[in-house]
């Protein structure tokens, strides 16, 4: 008998190892970090690691040492893992000729910081949406940006991605990546990627599996808009939390829409630091923001966004302890479904699952480490 070939069969499943490449995840960071742009310089990361490790010292005397000695050790030495320039929000609509200033300005920045052996394994900056009704402001900063960067530092140093805020229309996505390509060819580079903010209920309607493909492979990312996106729902000022169950609801759209895909996911942010540096509002904010990480870890997404130097103490406190809570159980759960496996005994765990845990060791392995690698290492 022969094997009969499945017409189109090969075309199908080319077209599934295309949109669901299920590639083993890269290092992706904890959190990413969100400076205005006028308030960037060459010591802003220096400055957040300081001001986090001096409040961690002052007030993480209730932590176990093992835990206290993580968190130190890392705000000593790699306080900021992926770094955000914001050009949009947090920065607001300035004249032209002050914009343009700010973008030449925090090109120079960056090439200090590159130079210094400094400038976090990712960083970036977040341009203008177009649905304000100005692309061509966007693209002067982005464009302007990236020309100085490549001036100041002889190269466009690893890890760089550009943030595309409040895409209410498809379309705008293509456009963006269009603009990525010309000035791929305009200066000479190549890869350019970007993330795009999930804020509005709109955006929910258009996130597929085939959406980054129609995209040239430049969509590395999909990062969750809060306080926009609660506003545009209609919930009330008090009601704008991460951990609400509308908050929920769009993260696992994310999240189906984008499994398999390799886009990584982040979710939003705290928009708080602490009223004084007295321990009770410390460890007020700390707990506040610990129990959002929290939630957002439980749910699945293991980046968020950090607004204040004092969130970085509670950020990597709050990794740590997730991931270390379930390591010993899940290696042990791996060793022995490979064991039961090779000795062709009983398996208890579904290989899903086991592919699972293993994922699992190799995220907390990455966020355990304090060594400060480059993009993609482990």
């Amino acid at each position: 008998m022969h094997d009969e070939p499945v017409p189109g069969f090969a075309e199908v499943h080319a077209a599934q190892q295309a949109r669901y490449p299920m590639a083993e995840p890269g290092w992706q960071p904890v959190h990413t970090v969100y400076v205005p742009a006028d308030r960037f310089s060459a010591s802003t990361v220096a400055e957040w690691g300081g001001r986090a490790l001096s409040l961690a010292e002052a007030h993480l005397e209730a932590f176990a040492p093992d835990m206290r000695d993580r968190v130190l050790g890392k705000l000593a030495r790699e306080p900021v893992e992926d770094l955000r320039i914001d050009f949009e929000d947090g920065y607001g609509v300035r004249p032209p000729e002050e914009e343009d200033g700010h973008a030449e300005r925090a090109a120079r920045a960056v090439a200090a910081l590159h130079a210094a052996g400094t400038l976090p394994r990712r960083w970036g900056l977040r341009v203008k949406s177009f649905a304000d009704g100005d692309p061509a402001r966007s693209v002067r900063t982005l464009g302007g940006f990236l020309a100085a960067v490549l001036e100041r530092a002889g190269e466009l140093p690893a890890g760089f991605t550009v943030t595309f805020p409040k895409v209410l229309m498809e379309e705008y996505l293509g456009q963006f990546a269009g603009v990525l390509e010309r000035l791929e060819a305009r200066l000479g580079l190549a890869g350019l990627r970007f993330e795009m903010q999930v804020e509005a209920p709109q955006t929910l309607s258009f996130l597929r599996a085939e959406l980054p493909g129609t995209l040239g492979g430049r969509l590395a990312a999909a990062h969750f808009g809060v306080f926009d996106y609660t506003a545009a729902i209609g919930l009330p000022p008090h009601e704008q939390r991460l951990d609400h169950p509308a908050c929920d609801h769009a993260r696992h759209v994310m999240q189906t829409a984008f499994a398999g895909t390799g886009v990584e996911l982040s979710d939003g942010s705290l928009a708080a630091g602490p009223a004084s540096d007295r321990a009770d509002d410390v460890h007020a904010l700390w707990g506040r923001h610990a129990r959002l990480v929290g939630h957002s870890l439980a749910h699945g997404f293991h980046q968020g966004w950090d607004m204040h130097p004092a969130q970085l103490v509670s950020r990597f406190a709050t990794v740590y302890a997730f991931h270390l809570a379930h390591y010993d159980s899940y290696r042990e759960r791996v060793r022995a479904w490979e064991e039961r496996r090779a000795a062709g005994g009983g398996v208890m765990d579904e290989p899903a699952t086991v592919r699972t845990l293993a994922a699992a060791l190799r995220r907390a392995d990455a966020a355990l480490s304090l060594r400060a690698g480059r993009p993609g290492d482990p």
